[in-house]
């Protein structure tokens, strides 16, 4: 019979141990190898049984062995070391407390999901572990984030596949008080919640959970709450569910509720405000709604104006967009938004309109009827960036049309390139023999590293990738059994599990979600050739595939399907096997274990994609279009690149050109360098390959160096501009006020006249060209504006390429707001020239000179 209530009862474990319990509430003993050694040996059956989860290790363990431990000098005495590692962890000084002073005293980074471990399932794919590895990676510089999230009941989902290999998805419920989180408590012991106004009923309420990443607090809100309504406690049941509205009311919940579990738990806790806001992808956007109620209509608060409010909000919040395609943007019917922001809505005090018009596609193309959060997310963020150097350009070009006065290139959207938590995702293999030769793995010191990696000999690689290969086909096989008898087949029938996949055959990995434009089937466009690259008998080849599709896409579960049913078949089975459920725990053995990783996306697509970062790391070699990441890393010698056809409109042929090349590469370079093997039993020219990956891969592939160009790049530029607006406002005011007198007076500024001096009949290399442009100003000042020469090559239709930008210099000032701007080029390159002149504004407090979206051109 069903419960009516569910519940968990935790240990009370001997006082000699009772820091285990301590350790068990960090989330650093995810990525710490010591503390996991430590839990093991607590009882190593169980920590197996309850997939590495100290929480249900505590719970499960019998009293007897309680005492036994309590009774071992031996067992309590490694438990007190491993305790005061934790504590000179979180509390040394470590890298920003030595960064300049102009770093932020505590930045707040959203994301709707964060992959920390399998324990806490509360991700679904690339963008929740990227968050995930951010958080890590904080806590090991010591940059001071405080993350936040929401906590779902649901998680994302558990997937099963059916007899016809059709995915079917399950829900467990997840029990808070099993997690290794703590709910955060007022000083009288209840528990904070926060509420939110909504039109339709009741206050929402949620609780808030900590969970401790390390050194990083993590947020989560919950509403399953005593007092909400059925409807308000389904909010936070799991990731990405739900129609519409259902989720407008998470994303709701994240960045207004978000913002007001920060302040009660500074409140409580005493922790400094966040002095910037990290927004991650779209979905927390209404975090600066929340924001310019607070500074407008916050009885307590400053009582700002709504264009200084903005100013104050925009100086202080960072926006990184993760997707390359329109679909993967949350838009919302514009009568949606206003139902939720109306006068009874979220955040009194915040103008409707206003907030319409932050989210509005109010440019060539757009729709009048839809609320974008990406297009919300710009408008509120002086800073924004894609997450790769690709990534960037597509994304300049996606929303150049918030800018449409400037070149795509001038879009104000940078790029930092992804990275993923080392401590992780490395192997401890990996980890302990680069240690053995001095090479560390998370060194900053790229010539310290590669010494490093070049004094580990190539029988001692090859034979650490031939363990790490051997331990990913035994998890496979235990994953294979446990699907094919949920699959309904009889353990009779599964003898061949056995022997399937091998430890000394090229193991080829491929596990992402099943989004089309991933291409999960293009290595079965010719079902023939791939069996052929299995079955060859002198150098036959292998597959592991994992991924899920969104339970709403029965396009992708389709293509697992079609994968699972030739994988299915007798003749291959043995070499091919796609492993369900996709999660940190899986990926843990797999990136290690694979000696090729495949990716093979639609460019330019793949926003970054991380998966092949990690299995670089482990000493793998990357099969990959020059998409994402590898499109910039790539150097001939780490790895393959995968020829991508574009331009072509014809989607079968595409694909058809692209898979053929991928058999090609794996039958005529990949599998021959694998198995051209020497004396020893070691491919010497992989593991020279192999050697150099690490060595030009490691380090730049780091989620320490992404977050060092975070705080570099973004947080600290960030953190200055915010402090000289923010001191007591006035900085804000007078930003605000000067933009809207800009604007106002712009439709008066043009370029009159334009002079040129050194343009002879034969310009030569060497040349100078001197330029005089006359600007009338209208009723801005020269101190207003810059006046700027655009100058570099021109095309056949006369357009500026590879341009470059000089300021010209007041030199006169006329009657009638007319001034002389002059400025002087050399022309040190032969070659079809041009030039024009712009006008652009021109404050100290712009992050860029787009900014405003504003131009005059001669």
């Amino acid at each position: 019979m069903r419960a009516i209530r569910r519940f968990t009862v935790r240990p009370v474990l001997p006082p000699a141990l009772a820091a285990l319990g301590e350790l068990a509430a960090n989330l650093r003993w995810s990525w710490h190898a010591e503390t996991q050694r430590l839990f093991s040996h607590v009882d190593p059956e169980i920590w197996e049984r309850v997939g590495h989860d100290p929480v249900r290790l505590l719970g499960e363990v019998s009293a007897a062995r309680w005492e036994e431990l309590a009774g071992d000098d031996g067992f309590v005495g490694w438990v007190a070391l491993v305790r005061a590692d934790l504590e000179t962890y979180l509390t040394e000084p470590r890298w920003f407390q030595h960064e300049a002073d102009a770093t932020p005293e505590t930045i707040a980074y959203f994301s709707p999901e964060f992959g920390i471990t399998a324990v806490l399932p509360q991700y679904s794919g690339g963008l929740g572990i990227l968050a995930g590895d951010h958080l890590k990676a904080a806590s090991d510089l010591g940059v001071p984030i405080v993350g936040v999230g929401l906590l779902y009941r649901h998680g994302y989902f558990k997937q099963s596949l059916s007899r016809e290999g059709w995915q079917q998805e399950t829900y467990p419920v997840l029990d808070p008080d099993g997690l290794p989180i703590s709910p955060l408590r007022e000083p009288d012991g209840s528990r904070a919640t926060i509420s939110i106004r909504l039109p339709d009923g009741p206050d929402l309420l949620a609780r808030i959970w900590v969970a401790a990443v390390g050194r990083v607090p993590l947020l989560m809100l919950d509403t399953d709450v005593e007092g909400n309504p059925d409807h308000y406690v389904q909010i936070t049941d799991r990731l990405y569910g739900g129609n519409s509205e259902h989720r407008l009311r998470q994303e709701l919940l994240l960045g207004v509720g978000g913002v007001r579990a920060l302040r009660a738990y500074s409140r409580i806790t005493g922790a400094p405000a966040p002095e910037v806001f990290h927004t991650n992808e779209g979905h927390a956007g209404f975090l600066g709604i929340e924001r310019i109620r607070e500074l407008t209509a916050e009885p307590d608060g400053p009582g700002l104006d709504l264009d200084t409010a903005i100013e104050v909000g925009r100086a202080s919040t960072v926006f990184t967009t993760h997707t390359p395609v329109p679909a993967g943007i949350d838009r919302f019917p514009c009568e949606l938004i206003e139902q939720y922001f109306g006068d009874a809505g979220a955040t009194p005090g915040v103008p409707v309109d206003r907030v319409l018009a932050l989210g509005a596609e109010d440019y060539q193309g757009g729709d009048p009827g839809v609320f974008n959060m990406a297009v919300m997310g710009f408008r509120l963020a002086q800073r924004a960036n894609g997450v790769s150097q690709l990534h960037g350009k597509v994304s300049r070009g996606m929303f150049s049309g918030l800018w449409p006065a400037f070149d795509e290139a001038e879009v104000p959207i940078t790029s930092i390139t992804n990275g993923v938590h080392a401590p992780t995702w490395v192997a401890s293999e990996i980890t302990g023999l680069a240690q053995e030769y001095g090479a560390d793995p998370d060194s900053s010191d790229y010539d310290a590293f590669a010494a490093g990696v070049d004094r580990v000999p190539s029988v001692d690689m090859w034979r650490t990738k031939r363990a790490l290969r051997e331990r990913l086909v035994a998890d496979a096989r235990r994953r294979m059994l446990r699907s094919w008898e949920k699959r309904g087949a009889a353990k009779a029938e599964l003898g061949w599990i056995d022997t399937a996949l091998d430890p000394d055959v090229l193991t080829i990995g491929f596990a992402r979600r099943a989004a089309s434009y991933k291409r999960l089937t293009l290595m079965l466009r010719d079902p023939e050739r791939l069996r052929k690259l299995l079955l060859d008998p002198e150098r036959p080849v292998q597959l592991v595939i994992a991924g899920k599709a969104h339970p709403a896409d029965d396009g992708g579960k389709r293509l697992i399907q079609q994968i699972v049913q030739f994988a299915d078949e007798e003749d291959v089975r043995h070499r091919i096997a796609f492993l369900p459920n996709y999660d940190i725990a899986m990926a843990q053995p797999l990136y290690p274990g694979c000696d090729v990783w495949l990716n093979n996306p639609l460019r330019p697509y793949e926003a970054c994609g991380t998966s092949g970062m990690k299995a670089a790391l482990n000493g793998g070699l990357n099969l990959s279009i020059l998409d994402g990441w590898w499109d910039e890393w790539y150097d001939g010698e780490n790895g393959w690149a995968l020829p991508s056809v574009d331009g072509i409109d014809d989607v079968d042929k595409r694909d058809d050109l692209e898979a053929a090349a991928l058999y090609d590469l794996i039958a005529n370079e990949v599998a021959p360098r694998f198995y051209d093997v020497d004396q020893d039993g070691v491919p010497a020219r992989w593991v020279e390959m192999l050697r150099h990956t690490l060595k030009s891969l490691g380090p730049k592939v780091l989620a320490t160096r992404m977050v060092r160009d975070y705080v570099r790049q973004l947080y600290a530029p960030a953190a200055v501009n915010a402090r000289a607006l923010n001191s007591d406002f006035e900085g804000a005011r007078e930003l605000a006020v000067w933009k809207a007198r800009v604007r106002a007076a712009w439709p008066s500024v043009r370029v009159e006249h334009v002079e040129a001096e050194g343009l002879a009949d034969a310009v030569e290399v060497g040349s100078t060209l001197s330029v005089q442009a006359y600007v009338a100003l209208g009723d801005l000042s020269p101190a207003d504006v810059e006046v700027q020469l655009v100058h570099g090559r021109v095309n056949a239709d006369d357009l500026l390429v590879d341009s470059t930008v000089a300021p010209l210099t007041l030199t006169e000032s006329y009657d009638g707001g007319r001034s002389r701007f002059d400025g002087t080029v050399g022309l040190g390159r032969s070659g079809p020239f041009g030039y024009t002149v712009r006008v652009v504004p021109a404050n100290e407090r712009l992050a860029a000179v787009a900014e405003m979206g504003i131009v005059t051109l001669a």
